[in-house]
């Protein structure tokens, strides 16, 4: 495995219940900061691997990234269930419930 993709599963591991974490703030701390889409990748690939929180991984506009429908609502489901809100635009407030790590 890979210095950053070992970095980045330990920080999503780290993100604790009611915070989130945007994918480039996940790729900034690993010491990629444009590796955003990296992120991403290994979030989709390695997510049941390595039983990771992948719901609480948002874009840096606080919005549900996901395009799927069932897996949106289920993002925001989880979300909602660890005590995160959604405002009406869908978008999680960051300076409330980001974390930095």
């Amino acid at each position: 495995m890979q210095p950053f993709t070992q970095q980045v599963i330990e920080i999503i591991r780290a993100i604790p219940k009611g915070k989130v974490m945007t994918y480039g703030g996940i790729a900034a701390s690993a010491g990629s900061p444009r590796g955003a889409r990296q992120v991403v990748r290994i979030l989709h690939v390695m997510s049941d691997k390595y039983d990771l929180p992948w719901h609480r991984v948002i874009n840096v506009k606080g919005e549900i990234a996901i395009r799927d429908d069932e897996s949106s609502f289920l993002q925001k489901a989880l979300l909602e269930e660890e005590g995160i809100e959604l405002n009406g635009n869908g978008r999680v407030d960051l300076s409330i419930y980001r974390y930095d790590g």
